[in-house]
Formats: C-alpha cells, structure tokens, sequence
C-alpha cells in the first residue's frame, strides 16, 4: 500500500504518495487529476522501484499554494525540480501524462540534472498545449464566477462528469465516479485551488512545449513515449513527431487505450516503465 506524505517547499506544502523500495520513478499527472491516477501502475512497480505520486497544483490538489507562488507552466517545471532536489532524489525516470507529460518535457529540457530518462504517455507536445477539445478551460477560467458554478455542478453529477468534455473521453473503460468527484471537489470547495489553477491555465501555450522540444532536439535525455494508438486528445502522429525530433527517442504504441493510458493499461504501462528503467532508457532501434 502507498503511504501519503507531506513537504514544504518554496512553493507551498505538497501531498505526494509513495510505494516501494529501489530506484526512484516520478509521477507527472495533469490538469484536474491527481497522484491516484498512478495508483495500479505504482502497485505493479513497488516491488523493484521507489514510486512517488504527488498531487501536483494542477486543480485538483487539496493544499493551496502561496498565493504568491510561480504556478505557469516553466513555474511547475521549476517545482517539480525543487521536489526531486527536496527528497534528494537522484538517476530518476520521470513518467508523465496529459499536461502532467508537457511539465516533464520542461524538466528535462530545463532541468535535467537528476533525471536518468523520461517516459511519456499521451501528453501535450509540440503546438498542442492544450489539446483542441479542452481549450475552452482557458476561456473559462477568464470569466468571473463561471470555474466556481462550472466546478459545483460537476461535483454534483457524475453524468456531466462522464460527458466528452469532462472526463468521458479521456480512458477507454469508464473511471470511477467517486475518483473523478474527487478531482473537481477541490476546486468547487476551494477559491485558492481555482487561483492556482486559474494561473496555470492563464500560460498554458505551446511556447513552452515548442521551446522545450527545440532544447531536447539539442540535448535530450533516454525517452521512451508509450502511446494510445487510436487517441482523440493525443494522436499518435503527435507522439510520433515529438518522437522524431528527440534525438534517441522510442515510442510504443499500445491498443485499448485513451490519453488517460494508466488507467487504461496500468499493467503494459507499468511493464514498459520497469524495462526502460532496468536498461538505462531506450535508444532507436
């Protein structure tokens, strides 16, 4: 079982998970997700692998941030950098997801200097940050009073919550709706989550994941993409260019999934993860 911990830093108090014993994989979630999105895979690594699952400020964190924290994207790449540098963590594999996979490419291509390799899953990558369907979480963020109403009704029905614009979309087999409750509950109960979220949607452009691609053409780290092969959020023509253009890169395609493939395929994922750590990373065939 996963022990929930705390720690302090510069940015504020940070809830993370952590299962297992080994070298260290860290878990990158994305906007209104949580560490629990990792739960089946992290069970499936613990045995040869110290898995730590944080609730990252991504909406759906239950500590604000200082209000005067950094909270744009290059601002969360920065926190997740101060994490690995407060647990002293080193040689780690850095595996992430949605908006959670475009913070990691931030990492590696800005600070690199404890992390081994990368893997992604369907993610933002290059000029799609944020994916089509869910720019409109942008915009309403921006109009006074609406994250607030929008939040309180999804919290009260899992039916607008299973709709395409929500969640619906984003896995294969439906998530639980006690798991997707927890997500947006923060932000209906809390003003400080919606300004924390509210600041990283504000610079969520893909100036950030088209510089980040330019620096990991130049100086990449091992990278391995474990793609959805029919995803609607995250192509794999997507993955395949960010694939293309990081120097070593491997990608793996993999069927009956959505954007949200940890929850999809927990145990292909958790077995591709435990082969590029043991190897040192993947290099093009």
């Amino acid at each position: 079982m996963s022990e929930t911990r705390r720690i302090d830093l510069p940015q504020g108090t940070v809830e993370y998970r952590e299962q297992g014993s080994g070298p260290p994989i860290l878990f990158v979630h994305g906007v209104l997700a949580d560490g629990l999105l990792w739960r089946e895979v992290m069970a499936q690594l613990a045995p040869g692998f110290r898995c730590i699952a944080p609730d990252w400020p991504l909406g759906s964190h239950r500590l604000p941030m200082r209000e005067e924290a950094d909270l744009t994207p290059p601002g969360q790449a920065r926190l997740i950098a101060d994490f690995m540098a407060a647990l002293d963590l080193e040689e780690v594999t850095l595996v992430g997801n949605d908006s959670g996979g475009a913070l990691c490419q931030m990492v590696a291509a800005h600070h690199p200097q404890r992390i081994a390799r990368l893997v992604l899953t369907p993610c933002d990558a290059l000029e799609v940050f944020p994916p089509p369907a869910f720019a409109y979480m942008r915009r309403l963020a921006r109009v006074p009073g609406l994250p607030v109403l929008v939040a309180k009704l999804l919290a009260r029905s899992a039916r607008l919550r299973r709709l395409p614009r929500a969640y619906g979309s984003l896995t294969r087999k439906p998530l639980p709706d006690q798991l997707t409750f927890r997500w947006v509950e923060p932000m209906a109960r809390s003003a400080a989550i919606r300004r924390d979220l509210r600041v990283f949607l504000a610079d969520m452009t893909s100036e950030h994941t088209l510089a980040a691609a330019r620096v990991l053409a130049e100086r990449p780290v091992p990278t391995l993409l474990v793609w959805a092969a029919r995803d609607v959020h995250f192509p794999a023509a997507l993955g395949q260019r960010l694939a293309a253009g990081i120097p070593g890169a491997r990608m793996v395609l993999v069927e009956d999934a959505g954007a949200f493939l940890p929850a999809d395929q927990p145990a292909r994922l958790a077995w591709l993860i435990a082969e590029a750590a043991s190897s040192g990373g993947h290099r093009a065939a």
